[in-house]
């Protein structure tokens, strides 16, 4: 079967499917960076609750679960294991409800920090090896990306008159 021709189309697919290939490498570094830190280990799903609570010091537990598209009993044995792990605390409420808020704790603040630092060490290896202006072009085109996944999300991409 003969390959679309080129053009505007063709090269978003081309562009779309080397990000994703890229990706898939991200996922393999980030996984190995996990398992190289810290003798407690957490779980992909802890670690993006503890991202959450990283960026929303005491949020409170259905608020989280909201973020995270989780059920109520499912965050809350999330946050049990990563209470056991030293990684997490849970407080009462200040205006004196029965919901819980939530804060990393200096250990899960040093275990994400030990997995980015783990992860830079990774990337500035790769960008090493790569030139100067590949590095500029690499940083404008992921500030692009990330502007078009976080300016349009949940907003349907329209078709391209053709």
């Amino acid at each position: 079967m003969p390959s679309p021709p080129p053009g505007p189309h063709r090269a978003d697919e081309d562009a779309a499917r080397a990000v994703s290939g890229i990706v898939e490498l991200l996922d393999v570094m980030w996984e190995n960076a996990r398992q190289t830190t810290a003798a407690a280990r957490a779980s992909t799903v802890q670690l993006r609750l503890m991202y959450v609570v990283e960026r929303h010091p005491g949020i409170r537990m259905r608020a989280l679960a909201h973020l995270l598209d989780a059920a109520a009993p499912s965050i809350t044995r999330l946050c049990d294991r990563l209470e056991a792990l030293g990684f997490l605390q849970r407080h009462p409420c200040a205006d004196g409800g029965r919901e819980l808020t939530l804060r990393l704790t200096a250990a899960g603040e040093a275990h994400l920090a030990g997995i980015r630092a783990g992860r830079e060490e990774s990337l500035s290896r790769a960008f090493d090896s790569m030139s100067s202006d590949s590095r500029e072009a690499l940083a404008a085109g992921l500030a692009a990306l990330h502007l078009g996944i976080t300016g349009t999300a949940g907003v349907p991409r329209q078709k391209n008159p053709a």
